[in-house]
């Protein structure tokens, strides 16, 4: 084995190790604080709610920490078991060189590891779910929603990755910079066209009908000078029982999307607190600043990849004897989590100042009661755990913790 093979051996264990040990911590003091609601929450939520939260906290945990194995001893049997040479060399009895071979790796890799997370998505939806209440897919709903996935995946992925493909071939030495061109205006495409092409390909989206709740929300934008092209509901609870709000687009094209279950489940002043609060992310330009982020980290690590694409040692050390362009691209997409992992907290630090900083602004045009009841609401609605673990939700969560985040709307 290689140094490098070493190297990468050493990121997979520790990032492994790590993950399911964070995921141990957490069950562990979820279940450790399951008997007792805490006291700021305990006029608003019962005990069987709370004990229900901790339950579907764990049994969702405990899911991840046996996905997390077999995804480590996916991407080893890939690498090191030869998987990914095998996979070569049926494209190459298949085809001959150029793009089209690039393409059908990629494909072939991509149905592996779509194939290995199947089994999950089914168990999480049809078991986790669906014991908590959750769930209200069906089977056939699921299979069609999932080869609706595909076809767009296909449609869109393959033009991209062809293109990839084609500037690492012929644009010489800065060809990860075109791509990342490429990539930047994929992404812009993608955001623009998702509302009105893609997502009613899944959900039924009807304009809202309560004047009394559009009447209060059009007031909101109006103080807040922020337009959209309209307001929506979505027939979530088709899937789930789950509620939520989003928006979705840019520029002309910006929607506000709420799931019927949201609506059925909060009065209009919260719904305005909440949206108040999902307004002052695009008011305070935090959409902008993490795509900012995000296209400048995929530039960094474009470049890495021109890089390593010409290191002999980068193909050898992963039990892979035919360098390739496409096989580097995949390689990379491989490796990269394992040594980009410890770098997650940092982001997720990132994202829950982005929360405490909307949930200001919407205090600033909305009522701070309202939007603590709304809250307490949807994490007693969404058995969202009030106790999570520190280190766990530290690495991982994008949102405050309910104690940290009600405590700071308190003195609001």
């Amino acid at each position: 084995m290689t140094i490098f093979g070493i190297v990468f051996l050493c990121a997979v264990a520790l990032a492994t190790l790590l993950r399911l040990w964070l995921a141990w911590r957490h069950v562990s003091y979820v279940h450790a604080h399951r008997g007792t609601v805490p006291a700021e929450f305990a006029e608003q939520i019962s005990l069987d709610a709370h004990q229900r939260a901790a339950d579907y906290t764990c049994a969702k945990t405990q899911l991840t920490m046996a996905s997390v194995a077999v995804e480590a001893l996916i991407v080893l049997w890939l690498t090191f078991g030869g998987g990914l040479q095998a996979m070569h060399e049926l494209t190459v009895a298949w085809l001959s060189a150029g793009i089209g071979r690039g393409l059908a790796l990629i494909a072939l890799i991509t149905a592996v590891m779509t194939a290995a997370e199947l089994p999950f998505s089914i168990y999480r939806t049809f078991r986790i779910e669906e014991r908590f209440g959750f769930n209200r897919m069906t089977l056939s709903l699921f299979f069609l929603d999932m080869a609706k996935s595909v076809l767009i995946a296909a449609a869109f992925g393959i033009p991209l990755a062809a293109c990839v493909l084609w500037l690492m071939e012929k644009m010489g030495t800065y060809w990860w910079f075109y791509a990342w061109l490429v990539w930047v205006g994929f992404n812009l495409f993608m955001l623009a066209v998702y509302p009105s092409w893609i997502a009613p390909l899944f959900n039924k989206f009807s304009p809202m009908e309560d004047a009394e709740l559009k009447d209060r929300i059009e007031r909101l934008l109006a103080r807040c000078g922020f337009k959209v092209r309209g307001l929506m509901v979505m027939d979530g609870s088709r899937r789930s029982s789950h509620g939520n709000a989003y928006f979705t687009g840019f520029g002309q094209s910006k929607r506000i999307v709420f799931f019927d279950t949201l609506l059925t489940r909060l009065n209009p002043p919260e719904v305005e607190a909440v949206l108040a609060h999902e307004l002052g992310h695009f008011k305070l330009r935090h959409v902008a600043k993490r795509m900012a982020w995000i296209f400048a980290v995929s530039l960094g690590f474009l470049w890495l990849l021109g890089y390593l694409a010409q290191q002999d040692w980068f193909f050898h050390g992963l039990n892979v004897a035919a360098p390739s362009t496409a096989m580097a691209l995949v390689l990379f997409f491989i490796v990269l989590p394992s040594f980009t992992f410890l770098l997650q907290p940092l982001g997720a630090m990132y994202s829950r100042k982005h929360e405490f900083e909307a949930d200001q602004y919407a205090v600033q045009n909305a009522s701070a009661s309202d939007l603590m009841t709304a809250l307490v609401k949807l994490y007693r609605d969404n058995a969202s755990t009030l106790t999570p673990d520190p280190a766990h939700s530290a690495f991982y969560d994008s949102h405050p913790p309910a104690l940290s985040r009600i405590a700071r709307l308190k003195t609001s």
